[in-house]
């Protein structure tokens, strides 16, 4: 016969009670850094991406219109250019930031990791630069 949820989680915690193995702490101890917080927010961006692509593709299926007529509902709101660009960055930064830290790691990882000292921070910067750079300058409207 098998075993419970109950015995297998008895016989886990006693386990890890005898081996006397420190329980992990919570992330908020931690000193924050570069490469951890750009990790973070490469995940971020990447659950950010994969929502706005999933929600599209249902508004697309779901709305009975075709997306010309929405982009003209917009443009009659008459928003000013200052929103209108904060839109257009908010949309680009995030696809750009996800791209530019892939490749930033793909590199990374080829060739074994940062390299030098400071290598991280100037990889982070320019990962940064470009989504920033690429975000509001990269439209041609």
């Amino acid at each position: 016969m098998g075993t419970t949820a109950k015995e297998e989680m008895a016989r886990f915690w006693e386990k890890n009670t005898k081996s006397n193995r420190p329980l992990s702490p919570h992330v908020t101890i931690y000193k924050w850094s570069l490469p951890m917080a750009m990790s973070i927010t490469h995940r971020g961006t990447g659950v950010v991406l994969s929502l706005g692509v999933s929600l599209f593709g249902l508004a697309a299926l779901l709305l009975p219109e075709q997306f010309p007529h929405y982009l003209a509902m917009v443009k009659s709101l008459s928003l000013g250019p200052a929103l209108i660009y904060s839109a257009k960055f908010a949309l680009a930064f995030p696809f750009s930031y996800h791209t530019w830290n892939g490749v930033r790691h793909l590199v990374s990882s080829l060739r074994g990791g940062p390299g030098a000292e400071g290598g991280e921070a100037s990889a982070g910067c320019g990962s940064a630069g470009c989504s920033i750079w690429e975000g509001a300058l990269g439209d041609g409207d």
